[in-house]
C-alpha cells in the first residue's frame, strides 16, 4: 500500500522514537547495571513487514531494550536510500530486503543478521486492458519497477523463466510509489512490485491481474534481507552487535510462535492504515525461522549461498568484476556464538 510508506525519506517517527525510549526507560528501572551500559545506534529501515517486523515487535516488546539497545531509528522509502544515508555516515546500521546483496558486493558494510526469505513479497502485474495478459504479451512493452531491489531480482527472473529476454521489455525505474502510480493511471502495463503494494493495486485497479509472484522460484532463486553495519562500526562493536541478535532473536521467535498476535499488534501500533488481513498477508509472503533453525541455515553454508546467488545477478547486470564474495561480507560467526550462548 503506497500510503503506507511515508513519501519524506528519512525522518523517525515520534511514536516510534517514544516507544523505544519508554521501553529503555521501563528496562532502567528495573536492571541499572544495563541502564549503565545502554548502547544508542542509529537504525535505517524500510517500512515493510518483511524488514521491519521483528524491529517494530521487538521495539514493542522491550526485547532490544532489555538488551541495553536503544535505536533512533529512521525510515527508508527504497533499499539504494538507506544504503546512501550508511556511506554518507547518517547511520550506524540498517536493515533491508535483498538489496543488501548488491551493496554488501560493492564493499558497503557488513551482513550479521538475516530476517527472513522473501518467498513471495515481490510480484509482477498485469493490465489486461492495456494489451498484457500473459509473459509473451510482455515483449516490447514497458514495466516499472525499482531497479537494484527485490523486485527487480524477481521480475529479471521470472522474464527468463518464461522465455522472455529482458532486453525484449523496457524496464521503466522509479521510486516504487511513482512505479505503481504510473501503473494504476495506465501509463505503464505492468509493473514489479513488493508487498504491501499490492494492496493499492488490488484497491484501485481491480481489472489487474497477479501474473506470477516470487513462490514460484522458490527455494532455488531465494532472496534474503536482513541487517548491514558499517565496517569500522562491525570491528569496534562486536559486543553491541551481539546484543542486537539476542533482542532480535526474541522479538522473532515471538512473532515465528505467535504469528496472529504479532499480525494484530504490527496492524494496531504501525500499520494502522492497513488491515490484520493485510499485514497477516504480508507475514505469509515471506518464510521466518525460529533462531535456532536460522544457526543451522548460517552453520551449513545455506545462507551464503542465498546471497551470493543475489549478488551474482547485481553484479552480472551491472557488469561488475572484482566484487566481494558473500564469504567476505557476510559473518555467521557473530549469530552463531551469540544464539549458541543465548539459548
Amino acid at each position: 500500500m503506497s500510503q503506507l510508506i511515508p513519501k519524506h525519506r528519512r525522518i523517525a517517527t515520534r511514536r516510534q522514537v517514544l516507544l523505544g525510549s519508554a521501553a529503555v526507560a521501563a528496562c532502567s528501572l528495573a536492571s541499572p547495571a544495563i541502564a549503565q551500559t545502554v548502547a544508542k545506534l542509529r537504525l535505517g529501515y524500510l517500512h515493510v513487514v518483511a524488514v521491519d517486523g521483528q524491529i517494530l515487535t521487538g521495539l514493542d516488546r522491550g526485547s532490544f531494550a532489555k538488551q541495553g539497545i536503544e535505536f533512533e531509528h529512521s525510515r527508508f522509502n527504497t533499499g539504494p536510500e538507506v544504503f546512501e544515508a550508511l556511506a554518507a555516515g547518517k547511520l550506524d546500521v540498517l536493515s533491508a530486503g535483498g538489496v543488501i546483496s548488491n551493496y554488501l558486493a560493492l564493499g558497503a558494510g557488513r551482513a550479521f543478521l538475516i530476517n527472513d526469505i522473501e518467498i513471495a513479497t515481490a510480484q509482477l502485474w498485469v493490465r489486461p486492458d492495456r494489451g498484457v495478459r500473459t509473459f509473451a504479451d510482455l515483449r516490447g512493452k514497458r514495466i516499472a519497477t525499482t531497479t537494484k531491489t527485490t523486485a527487480h531480482i524477481f521480475l529479471d527472473r521470472a522474464l527468463r523463466a518464461n522465455s522472455v529476454d529482458p532486453g525484449q521489455v523496457d524496464i521503466v525505474n522509479g521510486s516504487m510509489s511513482a512505479a505503481v502510480a504510473s501503473f494504476i493511471a495506465g501509463d505503464v502495463p505492468a509493473v514489479a512490485l513488493w508487498v504491501p503494494f499490492n494492496i493499492t493495486v488490488r484497491e484501485k485497479l481491480p481489472e489487474a491481474v497477479k501474473l506470477v509472484d516470487a513462490s514460484a522460484f522458490y527455494p532455488q532463486s531465494a532472496v534474503v534481507g536482513g541487517w548491514v553495519v558499517r565496517p569500522d562500526f562491525y570491528e569496534a562493536n562486536r559486543d553491541v552487535l551481539a546484543r542486537i541478535i539476542r533482542g532480535w532473536a526474541d522479538a522473532n521467535d515471538y512473532m515465528v510462535r505467535n504469528g496472529a498476535a504479532a499480525a494484530e499488534a504490527l496492524q494496531k501500533n504501525h500499520y494502522n492504515q492497513a488491515t490484520v488481513a493485510d499485514v497477516t498477508e504480508a507475514l505469509k509472503a515471506q518464510k521466518m525461522f525460529s533462531s535456532r533453525e536460522w544457526k543451522r541455515l548460517y552453520s551449513d553454508g545455506t545462507v551464503t549461498k542465498w546471497l551470493q546467488q543475489v549478488s551474482d545477478f547485481f553484479m552480472a547486470d551491472a557488469a561488475t568484476t572484482g566484487s566481494m564474495k558473500a564469504a567476505e561480507y557476510f559473518d555467521p560467526t557473530l549469530y552463531l556464538s551469540t544464539i549458541g550462548e543465548a539459548r
